[in-house]
């Protein structure tokens, strides 16, 4: 396998073919999870030849990255909306305190 063709999802991990990457990123978060459970408990389970543990350990780093980049991407959308929805209420909050003030002025 080759490395020329690696992305920052797979930088570091030897041996992977751009073949091998697209895979990975082509699948979703729970997709990337089973298979990432399934390659530890492999490489757990012991009797796999030197190259095939090799082999099982990079597909887990692969998968490992693919999993954290959607919990990122994940965590960036939530901090989004949390930061909107604060803001909204942050201009509320400004809006009916000016209307409060401008009830007192007419009194």
């Amino acid at each position: 396998m080759s490395t020329e063709n690696t992305t920052p999802e797979t930088a570091g991990v030897e041996g992977f073919s751009s073949a091998d990457v697209s895979d990975v990123q082509r699948m979703s978060y729970e997709q990337a999870r089973a298979e990432l459970v399934q390659t530890v408990s492999r490489l757990e389970a012991g009797g796999a030849g030197l190259e095939e543990s090799l082999a099982l350990w990079e597909r887990g780093e692969a998968l490992a990255a693919r999993c954290q980049a959607w919990l990122d991407g994940a965590r960036t959308r939530l901090d989004e909306v949390r930061a909107a929805a604060e803001s909204q209420q942050a201009a509320e909050s400004q809006q009916a305190a000016e209307s409060q003030q401008a009830g007192e002025d007419d009194d």
